[in-house]
């Protein structure tokens, strides 16, 4: 139960922090973060709840994460469900934080995006389904290449929270502007539900693509990061 209650709150914290920086501060007059901030923003949650809750649970924050870990060979399948039921709970509870808070100044819209994930009308740049399916699949695949990598027993030890951090910082600067950047079923559909319409129609994609990204990616490290023969 410590661990479903650290990937609970962990989740809760990656929703909060980085959609919260997106629908609070990204275009906050005068002085908005912006898309750069916002990127930072979500590298910053995984970055610090890795150092928080990594020894506890393995700071995983996201059901794709969890999928390609399990399909790398480095998590038990008997706790998978459990580990994307916290997850999945922790992001819903952090949008309904984010939406006392975000509606409490006047003239908040949540039909106006919430930090959601889309595309065709609902991309932030207007980029089409296919361009955000592969966006997603890709971005993915290589989240899962750096998080094995960094991971591994062979890697440096300490650091895995800073390579894993700056990834998601990087993906997020590469492909806001197509879907807004989900590469996380539960950061997606923690906002969804309170948006409606949509962006719960459309949610689908952003639960589908991770997770082909996440089994690509532990795929193409079983092939590559598989240890020389003594």
């Amino acid at each position: 139960m410590k661990q479903y209650g650290a990937e609970f709150f962990g989740t809760f914290w990656l929703v909060l922090g980085g959609c919260g920086s997106a629908v609070l501060a990204a275009a906050f007059p005068g002085v908005g973060i912006g898309l750069l901030g916002v990127a930072l923003a979500f590298g910053l949650t995984v970055l610090t709840m890795a150092y928080a809750i990594g020894h506890i649970s393995g700071c995983h924050l996201n059901p794709a994460v969890s999928i390609g870990l399990w399909a790398g060979g480095r998590f038990p399948a008997r706790q998978l469900l459990p580990y994307i039921v916290a997850q999945v709970l922790g992001g819903i509870v952090a949008g309904g934080v984010l939406y006392v808070i975000a509606s409490g100044k006047a003239g908040f819209d949540v039909s106006a995006g919430f930090a959601a994930n889309g595309y065709g009308a609902h991309s932030p740049g207007g980029y089409a389904l296919t361009a955000a399916l592969v966006s997603e699949v890709v971005m993915t695949m290589m989240f899962l290449l750096v998080i094995l990598g960094a991971t591994d027993a062979r890697a440096p030890k300490g650091f895995a929270p800073l390579p894993i951090g700056f990834a998601l910082t990087l993906i997020h600067l590469i492909s806001i502007p197509v879907t807004n950047t989900s590469v996380n079923p539960a950061r997606s559909t923690a906002v969804a539900l309170y948006v409606g319409d949509w962006a719960v129609s459309q949610l689908w994609l952003f639960w589908a693509a991770p997770v082909a990204g996440a089994l690509l990616g532990a795929a193409v490290y079983r092939v590559i990061g598989k240890a020389d023969p003594a």
